[in-house]
This record gives structure tokens, sequence and C-alpha cells, in this order.
């Protein structure tokens, strides 16, 4: 059921697909708990998910919840599904590499276009129109594009 809940930046993505629920649980007054992670932690969409989530959450029935905005599960790319990866790249936007825990400072700058596949790119710049994304150019297809920015 929250796999119906998208992401209101990126409206290919659910808010499951993007890694940012950490945990649905019951409490013992049977009020179900839904915990969120935020992407970043100045994230301005958190609130709208919140909001969406609670709605969904209604929408079937469920009216006794709380939705928990908590850092307990820090979110990190990694996080992101496969189906996640590929909605990502549906919405045109380069999909973040898996990375082991660390970053090297030149990832941003080997990122391959979402709309051709080619290498032959350069970063623009690491500031993007929000937090979690930079902007690049295809060298081969010369079109502009956004790119996911990894985060461990």
């Amino acid at each position: 059921m929250l796999s119906e809940v998208k992401d209101p930046e990126i409206p290919t993505i659910s808010i499951v697909d993007l890694g940012i629920v950490t945990g649905i649980s019951e409490d013992s007054e049977g009020t179900i708990q839904v915990k969120l992670t935020p992407t970043f932690s100045g994230c301005p969409a958190l609130k709208i998910m919140e909001e969406l989530v609670s709605q969904k959450l209604k929408e079937k029935g469920i009216l006794k919840h709380q939705v928990i905005t908590s850092f307990e599960v820090p979110w990190n790319t990694n996080r992101i599904t496969e189906k996640g990866l590929e909605a990502l790249k549906k919405h045109g936007l380069a999909p973040p590499p898996r990375h082991k825990g660390y970053i090297e400072l030149d990832v941003l700058s080997d990122t391959p276009c979402p709309l051709c596949g080619s290498r032959n790119t350069t970063m623009q710049t690491p500031f993007g129109p929000t937090l979690c994304r930079s902007m690049h150019y295809c060298n081969n297809c010369k079109n502009a594009f956004e790119a996911f920015k990894p985060v461990t």
C-alpha cells in the first residue's frame, strides 16, 4: 500500500523504492506506526510525504496511525531498490552508483547519461534544483540531465 505513495519531487518513484520507509509496526494500543527517514535532514518534501502516508493509511481504513520521522536508521542511496533506480532513470535522472560505505570524490564526474547511456558526460555543477541532485551534460546526445547524488 505504501508503494502507492510517490515522492513529491520525483513522481516516478515510490517512497518504499526510495528507501525512506524504515519501519512499520503496531503498538500495544493498536496504533499503526510508520517510520520514515529523510534523504537529507533539510528535505523540504518530508512533511508532504508524511501527509501523503497519513492520507494513504486513511484511504485504506487505517484511522489509528502515526507517521514518525526518525533518524535512527540513516538514509543512504544504497537503500534505493533496483526498481527505484529504474524509476529514477525513467524520470530522466542518472541513478546513484552503489557504494561500500565510502564515495570517491570523482564519482559525480563519471555519471552515465540516463537518456542514451553514454559516459561521455560532464558535470556542470554539483548543485542541482534540490540538495540530492547535481547537473550534467551529455556530449553524445547533447542533452542536459540531472543526477541523483550518492550518499553514504
